[in-house]
């Protein structure tokens, strides 16, 4: 019994070990990259409608479809925007394209272009 559970184990670790140099052998273009730019995937930018801008409050009012980024299905809600000067570039009635993320708590346009 002695001699088969170090048989078992001997071959658990040869399979372990072997699968580990062949892993750190492998050509660079098969290993995967983790932490890296081309390995994150850009959030994709959702349609939508300027209904309401307020520069006052640096907010814009959009009518959307759903923002995939932020499991979030269409409606019409207001953003606060990452940079303003977007409240001078677009007008109330405008299709766009943007992008809205979490930031500092807040639901963020923090890219934003007309639609083609």
């Amino acid at each position: 019994m002695q001699k088969l559970r170090l048989a078992l184990v001997t071959s658990a670790a040869a399979m372990l070990f072997s699968g580990l140099a062949a892993a750190q052998s492998a050509p660079p273009s098969q290993t995967p990259v983790q932490g890296t730019a081309a390995a994150v995937a850009t959030p994709e930018m959702s349609d939508g409608e300027i209904r309401k801008i307020d520069k006052d409050g640096k907010k814009l009012t959009i009518k959307h479809g759903p923002l995939k980024n932020l499991d979030m299905p269409g409606m019409t809600m207001v953003f606060s925007v990452k940079d303003e000067a977007v409240l001078d570039q677009v007008q109330s009635g405008e299709k766009v394209r943007f992008l809205a993320e979490k930031v500092d708590g807040k639901i963020t346009v923090t890219k934003i272009e007309a639609a083609r």
